[in-house]
């Protein structure tokens, strides 16, 4: 927490008032030389995030955590212009709180896509966007342990949102401090009220420059935020204030007037045909020449009958440099088309480059005291034909290799569940989950928590996977940080949202960092277990990503065979 202590300092002054000299002034030169230090390494924070909620103790509750709902209207710019009125008069009659966070919002009639409208605001804010998947023709096990009594029936299909009422951010990794001080500003009689982002693969790791905006971990409450529902849409504004943080709701709302003043209410649909940019080169790390030793080296752990390792999961970054600046957004819309099955996010604070996936895979889904999570691994193509199809499908099913490194993936999980629920229900057992371009071995785990405290053990528990590190987890994790010559960052990392009565988080991998004037840093990995062959682990890596290369040129989105 000390890292970000001093410079979240100046975030938590009104930069109109700013004086960097006074502040100065107030340290020795030993503080004030550990001060220009972390300065420099923070060199991502801007005044458009304005309070660190992690710097309040999280012991304190907030004075008021409130949602007010205004009358429906037709469209987006009279959502606009409502939420306008009802800031100012939110100034002129504040609430009696020395903290407090409160949301106002107004449906809209007519259903709008969130990215879209996400795609018409501007790009210099801090941008964040999460589309949960659909899961249609799944049995829904969370059922048989929630007890939310239809509370969520007016669950968001997707969530844009852009600045900062309160963002939460540190180098060091993600504790229960942190996450207690999350909870503060949640309520779950304000179920929309939700902090969204992610964690780091590896918190311990060093961080590259390409993530340093990120910190060890990210969360933001956004300014204003666009909810797409079906058949509806809602515009949201959230102002966040803490005295003892030296920002007062005065400030939180002057911040949130000038968001407003830049919201864009004409919304175009996003094309959902190819991005029409030519990738110029594309260079991978590892290369292919040392991926395959790699792998050997890999496996010659897991042979070792001295080591406990069964299975490690090797990763790859790929920087492609393109012709044109990549739009992450309009990106990710053209990965939406072959995501129905798929979470979709982008994380970008300020100033950083935006990091987007279009991951089947959910690490957990939390409703009170119920919680799910799922086993994914091993990968096939999808056939060109009902007749190929069906015989890849039956090759995933039989084959001994991607049967052990499922069940090492479900199996741990499972026990993982029993260290924090009463009792954990697996269904199925195995089968086949199909996606766009690949499918893979599934199965549901779900529990009952013994308490909704617990939701910090079930991140700490469940995060990494077998199915994104390998199993044991810290064998595996070693044996990573040996070989990969990268930083994962947030690939791989836990991504998705806490709320009051619900939180939900997907695995952070067909993911890629979008950064303007370079390109994009395109992630993907695959499990070695006994049996893997090297150049069939470097195929399933081209493979994973050739969603993302393959949406950049001029191949139309593909279809799922019935």
């Amino acid at each position: 927490m000390a890292s970000l202590q001093c410079s979240s300092n100046f975030l938590g002054t009104n930069p109109k008032k700013y004086n960097p000299t006074s502040i100065f002034q107030s340290y020795s030169r030993t503080s004030f030389t550990k001060l220009s230090s972390r300065v420099s390494r923070q060199r991502f924070l801007r005044c458009s995030l304005y309070m660190n909620g992690c710097e309040a103790d999280h012991k304190a509750p907030l004075g008021t955590v409130e949602t007010r709902t205004l009358s429906t209207v037709p469209s987006p710019a009279a959502a606009t212009e409502r939420l306008i009125t009802a800031v100012s008069d939110l100034k002129s009659q504040p609430p009696p709180f020395s903290s407090g966070i409160v949301r106002l919002q107004v449906t809209i009639e007519q259903q709008i896509g969130a990215i879209d409208w996400l795609h018409a605001q501007n790009e210099v804010l801090p941008r964040s966007f999460f589309s949960r998947r659909s899961d249609a023709g799944r049995p829904d096990l969370l059922q048989d342990f929630s007890s939310d009594n239809g509370s969520f029936d007016r669950n968001p299909v997707s969530v844009a949102g852009i600045g900062s009422a309160v963002f939460f951010r540190d180098l060091d990794p993600f504790s229960h401090d942190d996450w207690k001080s999350i909870r503060r500003f949640l309520s779950s009689k304000s179920p929309l009220i939700r902090a969204y982002g992610g964690l780091r693969f590896d918190p311990n790791g060093k961080i590259a420059v390409e993530w340093e905006h990120f910190g060890s971990f990210y969360f933001t409450v956004p300014q204003v935020e666009f909810d797409e529902f079906g058949g509806s849409s809602m515009l949201a504004a959230t102002v966040a204030w803490d005295n003892e943080l030296s920002w007062t709701l005065e400030n939180a709302i002057e911040a949130l007037q000038e968001t407003m003043l830049q919201v864009s209410s004409v919304i175009m649909r996003l094309r959902r045909e190819s991005l029409g940019v030519s990738i110029v080169s594309k260079n991978h790390v590892p290369s292919e020449g040392a991926y395959y030793p790699a792998v050997n080296n890999a496996l010659e752990f897991i042979k070792d009958k001295k080591s406990p390792l069964s299975k490690v999961v090797l990763a790859r970054s790929s920087r492609i440099i393109t012709d044109t600046d990549i739009d992450p957004i309009a990106w990710l819309a053209r990965l939406q088309c072959e995501g129905q099955d798929a979470y979709q996010f982008c994380l970008q604070p300020p100033g950083a480059p935006a990091f987007i996936g279009n991951t089947p895979e959910r690490l957990f889904h939390r409703k009170h005291l119920g919680v799910c999570s799922e086993a994914l691994a091993a990968t096939r193509p999808r056939g060109d034909s009902r007749v190929r199809e069906l015989e890849i499908e039956r090759d995933l099913l039989t084959s001994p290799k991607d049967d052990l490194e499922f069940s090492i993936v479900r199996e741990n999980i499972r026990e993982k569940l029993k260290t924090i629920c009463d009792r954990v229900v697996v269904k199925p057992k195995k089968s086949v989950r199909k996606l766009a371009r690949v499918q893979h071995l599934y199965s549901q785990l779900a529990g009952q928590l013994r308490r909704e405290d617990d939701e910090f053990d079930i991140l700490t528990a469940l995060h990494p996977t077998p199915a994104v590190c390998g199993c044991p987890v810290e064998e595996a994790r070693l044996l990573i940080k040996q070989i990969e010559s990268f930083d994962r960052g947030m690939y791989a990392g836990p991504i998705g949202f806490f709320g009051g009565g619900e939180s939900e988080f997907s695995v952070g991998i067909r993911s890629a960092l979008v950064e303007k004037g370079l390109g994009a840093l395109i992630y993907a990995g695959t499990g070695i277990v006994s049996g893997s062959n090297p150049s069939s682990e470097w195929n399933e890596l081209e493979l994973k990503i050739s969603q993302f290369t393959k949406s950049l040129d001029h191949e139309s989105a593909l279809q799922p065979i019935n």
